[in-house]
């Protein structure tokens, strides 16, 4: 199987019931030899909606698989559902090949987790923004939280300090708890940077799709930016590339989401708020390496380099130094707990 290639529903189907696949059947990192650190290791990633090469966070969990793969040692693989009826199916093809560690990205994965985890009980796994159910976290479960509320915040008060209208927009994906995290940070730093400032705030739906609907993304954005919105922050995956083309349009700016997006659109894409899901990947593999993994939540915040915004370097050139030092004071209180940001 070429890196990258998808698997369909029947594919991954058959592999589960035939189970004696090699290991290398799902190649896509390229599991090389591994070293004596992590020799033997075998990991698994499967990616959420979007799928790699999203420029986003799909992406950033698999930049820390791969770095995981050269500093660790680890095999690692990975599966691309060709749609979300095949989340569950993919991770059971992963945990029945027993392997070390199986990772699921994005919350949309929750149930489908805590369904396989607890018919594999001797497998690891771990849940990129899983979110627990009634039952709670498998004990074999590591669920990887992040405080995007403290992210959102920073680029929010960077919207605010940046706007010249006084008018800034938010374009969310699917509704829910999650999303609304990303909303309820950047409303306070928008507040904290210009308590004058208006948010015009609009979602693209309520199911998995609205993460992947670029031309809902981009209504979304022209509307604000006709209320007056002269800043744009979006948490919507790839409909977010949409957001990008309305303010690159409109001469508007725009703030990515998860990874560094500048590239997506240069000269609109001012800053990004990035969910460093390489980080809390890498380091969950490195605790199953070192024999040091527990089940149970993981949190990711500012005072953990878990969440972040693009500040530094030529993709930061359009942020004047002023601004970046008023944002960084602001960072800083959030660290110390001078500053508590609202998370709805």
């Amino acid at each position: 199987m070429p890196p990258g290639a998808r698997w369909t529903l029947a594919l991954v189907v058959l592999a589960v019931v035939a189970t004696f696949l090699p290991a290398r059947a799902a190649e896509g990192v390229g599991a090389r030899a591994a070293t004596a650190h992590g020799g033997g290791v075998r990991i698994g990633l499967v990616f959420d909606v979007g799928g790699r090469g999203d420029k986003s966070f799909n992406d950033a969990a698999f930049l820390g698989m791969s770095r995981a793969e050269r500093e660790l040692g680890v095999e690692a693989s990975y599966l691309e559902p060709s749609s979300t009826e095949d989340r569950e199916a993919a991770l059971r093809l992963f945990a029945a090949r027993g392997l070390d560690l199986v990772i699921g990205v994005g919350f949309i994965f929750s149930s489908d987790i805590d369904a396989v985890a607890r018919a594999y009980p001797d497998v690891r796994f771990a849940g990129v923004d899983y979110f627990a159910g009634p039952n709670g976290v498998p004990p074999n479960v590591a669920a990887l939280a992040f405080r995007e509320e403290e992210g959102s915040f920073l680029v929010g008060a960077l919207a605010g300090f940046m706007s010249k209208s006084k008018h800034v927009g938010f374009v969310g994906g699917m509704t829910g708890p999650l999303i609304r995290k990303f909303e309820a940070g950047y409303i306070a730093g928008v507040s904290a940077g210009c308590p004058d400032c208006v948010v015009h705030a609009a979602y693209a739906g309520t199911t998995p799709d609205a993460f992947r609907d670029p031309a809902k993304g981009k209504a979304l954005a022209n509307a604000q930016i006709a209320a007056g919105s002269d800043v744009i922050y979006h948490a919507s995956g790839a409909t977010g590339h949409g957001v990008f083309e309305a303010a690159a349009d409109a001469k508007k700016l725009a703030i990515g989401v998860d990874a560094d997006q500048y590239d997506e659109m240069p000269g609109t894409v001012v800053s990004s708020m990035i969910k460093r899901a390489d980080v809390a990947v890498f380091d969950t593999i490195r605790d199953v390496v070192e024999g040091r993994f527990t089940g149970g939540t993981k949190v990711f915040g500012l005072a953990d380099d878990g969440v972040d915004y693009v500040h530094d370097g030529p993709h930061a050139a359009g942020i004047p130094d002023d601004v970046k030092r008023r944002v960084e004071a602001l960072r800083a209180d959030v660290v110390a707990g001078r500053v508590i940001v609202p998370s709805r």
